[in-house]
């Protein structure tokens, strides 16, 4: 007889699926947006880094809020599916007006639209991502299923990661003369492939797993969660890995274009080298986490990305073949980041049940999709400012100066590769092993017998 923890086919596909949206939008943001608004909408690096990174200091509001109000939440479908549902047509609308450009030439109006804008989707994606990422400890408790749902919902992501990436640019290249309108065709084409498979995400998966019990005031929650070891050392892994993420996926458009000197056809070719053995290394990763454990697989990932971000920064002009294959090696160790600190959470959250007697996912899975935004965030505005500083020039074709050239590949090496070392050392020292998790179960088990 199976037992009710395992789910079917058909479940963990609509839970993966939740993923593709945001997935789609976010990839398609930060490999593109800052190019779209310095070289389309016309408006400097700094200025441009400024607004994406005003529109995410909401989140450090929003994120928290959506998590507090999603474990409130009371409906027939459940807490987190309800945000799914009535969330998905706004997210993909405000998604779309970001590739508008409605003032030519006026940059405070442009300034003042991307803001609201940027504020509006980054209000909504939180509204169906967060209470989708708090999803996985209710649909099963299981861990090496949850393990399997992460691996279906990353496939989801980096499938639909791998298919924008590669044709958003395609799309664009297409209007040539107008790329103002290959934008804007692109994000409506990206808006509806993003929202439908929300809904496939709400009809076909269930919450079977949900605490009834008395809320205490967010503050209190917020203090519980960072008192958490386990979740603190998570919160590092994460933001380690992402921010590693987020630095060389902002920077490889500039850094293809002006430091390797190759037209704009080589990013769609080194985002299919990234993501495509991403998307492959999902399943190998999984595969080896059910036999090393997490931490193992992380430290693996992590040690062949290092590789790859060393290999970047020395890589000259012309070196085309050498740049794809640590594109590959660089997608080796992206399939850990984007697979393991979330496999991660539903473990600490057990955690943190066992220690206070009440479960709260949307707490901290608010802060780690927060980390996820600040980090997406902090890079763009970071690139930004350093291009100015160093003056960067947009629209000269392969002609920058020497110092915006040594900056664009200062932050594509050095820096991730810090960043990733010390999340490695995190990882060490990582307290929820296989085993432990097991005794926590086992204990949790007892105590709902007892009662």
């Amino acid at each position: 007889m199976a037992s009710p923890d395992r789910l079917s086919l058909a479940q963990k596909l609509a839970y993966g699926a939740g993923d593709l949206g945001p997935a789609i939008t976010a990839n398609i943001l930060i490999f593109f947006l800052l190019p779209f608004l310095t070289d389309v909408a016309g408006l400097a690096a700094g200025v441009a880094g400024s607004i994406l990174a005003l529109g995410k200091i909401w989140d450090a509001i929003n994120d928290p809020l959506v998590g507090v109000l999603s474990d409130r939440t009371k409906s027939r479908w459940g807490r987190r599916r309800p945000w799914i549902l009535f969330g998905a047509i706004p997210f993909g609308l405000t998604f779309l007006a970001q590739w508008y450009v409605p003032f030519p030439g006026d940059t405070t109006a442009l300034f003042i639209y991307y803001l609201v804008v940027s504020i509006l989707f980054n209000s909504f994606y939180t509204a169906v991502n967060l209470p989708y990422t708090a999803l996985t400890p209710e649909l099963t408790q299981d861990y090496d299923e949850r393990t399997s749902l992460t691996n279906f919902r990353f496939a989801f992501s980096i499938g639909g990661s791998l298919v924008s990436g590669v044709l958003h640019p395609l799309i664009v290249a297409q209007f040539p003369g107008n790329p103002a309108l290959g934008y804007l065709v692109s994000g409506a084409l990206w808006s509806v492939l993003a929202v439908l498979p929300l809904f496939w995400c709400f009809l076909g998966t269930t919450e079977r797993y949900q605490s009834d019990q008395e809320q205490i005031p967010l503050k209190a929650q917020i203090q519980i969660a960072l008192s958490n070891r386990p979740y603190l050392f998570v919160i590092g892994i994460y933001l380690c890995s992402w921010i590693a993420v987020q630095l060389t996926a902002t920077i490889i458009p500039y850094y293809i274009t002006y430091w390797m000197r190759l037209s704009n056809d080589w990013i769609a070719g080194v985002i299919l080298a990234v993501q495509g053995t991403a998307f492959v290394m999902l399943f190998v990763w999984n595969w080896v986490s059910q036999r090393l454990g997490k931490q193992a697989v992380y430290l693996l990932g992590m040690g062949v990305w290092i590789v790859a971000q060393v290999g970047l920064v020395n890589l000259q002009p012309g070196q085309t073949t050498l740049m794809l294959v640590f594109a590959v090696l660089a997608g080796v160790g992206v399939a850990t980041a984007y697979l393991i600190p979330w496999a991660m959470i539903p473990d600490v959250i057990e955690w943190d049940e066992l220690a206070t007697g009440q479960r709260r996912e949307g707490v901290f899975y608010a802060f780690m999709v927060l980390l996820q935004k600040m980090g997406l965030a902090l890079a763009l505005f970071l690139t930004g400012q350093a291009l100015d500083l160093t003056g960067f020039v947009s629209g000269v074709d392969n002609v920058q100066p020497e110092a915006a050239l040594l900056t664009l590949r200062f932050i594509i090496g050095p820096v991730p590769t810090v960043a990733l070392v010390l999340g490695m050392v995190l990882t060490w020292f990582y307290p929820i092993t296989r085993e432990r998790h097991q005794q926590v179960l086992q204990q949790l088990d007892q105590r709902r017998k007892a009662k």
